[in-house]
């Protein structure tokens, strides 16, 4: 039986020598998408983790959900009620508890779809429809389409992990700019989003 991600693992090392020596390395892709979870529980994990290491992001979720024990997730509602210092004491800035309060409301207002209507979405559609809310900007929407919506043709371009993976890929001396990732990385569809996995392990190599 082949693996879920072998197609596309195969397109990219066929690109060039550069991806297939990397895909050589670390092996098959592995990416592990969370299905089914809704675009406002992805949104909030999504904001707790900008900006931030993974251990830092996972440990300010913990705090959170540990607040709501007995649920695997805050309801909108629930966040809403919490007062500022037990959202601050999670570990959230001030910024990002407005951030979070605003996708909550957004979701009881019905500005954040649910999972059923999320799917039946195109990616721009829903882009251009998350980050009119504040603090929510293209990148959070794309780790939505990423890891909720299992999108597989997703090019973070602004994020520093894929184009730093890609400068040390090809021994570059500067990173690619958010334009010439969108252009290079044309070459990868439809399969961008086992790219964007690839090029966050360049360093880990």
């Amino acid at each position: 039986m082949a693996k879920p991600y072998q197609a596309a693992s195969e397109h990219l090392a066929a690109l060039d020598e550069d991806w297939q020596r990397h895909i050589s390395a670390v092996g098959p892709c592995l990416h592990q998408p969370h299905p089914a979870r809704d675009p406002y529980e992805s949104l909030v994990r999504a904001i707790a983790y900008q900006q931030l290491h993974a251990k830092a992001g996972d440990a300010i979720v913990g705090r959170l959900v540990a607040l709501f024990p007995g649920q695997t997730f805050p309801r909108p509602e629930q966040i809403l009620a919490s007062d500022f210092d037990q959202l601050r004491g999670c570990g959230f800035s001030a910024g990002k508890i407005a951030t979070i309060q605003g996708i909550a409301q957004a979701t009881l207002d019905g500005v954040v779809p649910d999972y059923p209507s999320a799917l039946a979405m195109d990616d721009e559609a829903l882009i251009e429809r998350l980050i009119s809310l504040r603090g929510v900007g293209r990148w959070t929407v794309e780790m939505l389409l990423i890891y909720s919506l299992e999108r597989m043709d997703i090019l973070p371009a602004d994020d520093f992990g894929v184009r730093e993976g890609y400068r040390r890929l090809k021994g570059l001396e500067v990173q690619p700019t958010r334009k010439q990732m969108i252009e290079i990385g044309q070459a990868w569809c439809p399969y961008r989003t086992v790219a964007a996995w690839y090029l966050w392990r360049v360093a880990k190599v």
